[in-house]
């Protein structure tokens, strides 16, 4: 049923084809090539004009405000803070000398930092970057823990909303009475 001449004739049938679109492939892009890049000369993209939407304006406009901490403080939420506790209770605990992964988070508001001496795995870093943990100290660390003290051991990424750090600030505030 195959012999050898209808497999060549059907090697030869594929090779073509294939020739075909790679010269097709040649033909276009030296037809609708525009410049080294692909673009502009300059590397470019280049318009034949330009509709102004505002949205530069727009973005900067709707760049949050600052913050007004004390306003916050006092808006936040306990309940809020104690579910969003429950990301930071896979390394730290609330009861004192209760160490995980990171030191015990008994009465931190207010504490020095680095303070806890049954906790061995501090780095340096935060004594560095403050030295008591005051509401405004740990809001602006539990934003990004990695830019307010680098070096420190801290994985986490932090809470990017201001509501929510506040909440857990008042969380842990409300532990300790």
């Amino acid at each position: 049923m195959f012999d050898t001449m209808t497999i060549t004739k059907t090697v030869g049938a594929l090779c073509g084809s294939l020739l075909v679109f790679l010269l097709g492939s040649w033909a276009a892009e030296a037809i609708f090539h525009v410049g080294p890049s692909g673009h502009g000369a300059d590397g470019k993209v280049e318009q034949a004009y330009y509709i102004d939407t505002g949205g530069d304006d727009a973005a900067a406009e709707t760049e949050a405000a600052p913050v007004d901490f004390d306003t916050l403080m006092a808006n936040a939420d306990v309940s809020k803070g104690e579910k969003l506790f429950k990301k930071c209770q896979a390394c730290h605990k609330l009861e004192e000398g209760a160490n995980a992964t990171g030191p015990s988070l008994y009465h931190v508001v207010g504490r020095p930092v680095e303070s806890v001496d049954s906790f061995g795995g501090y780095s340096g870093a935060l004594k560095e970057a403050a030295d008591v943990w005051t509401p405004e100290n740990l809001f602006a660390y539990l934003e990004d823990p990695k830019a307010f003290a680098p070096g420190n051991k801290m994985a986490f990424a932090g809470f990017k909303k201001p509501e929510e750090r506040a909440d857990i600030i008042a969380y842990l505030e409300s532990t300790e009475n």
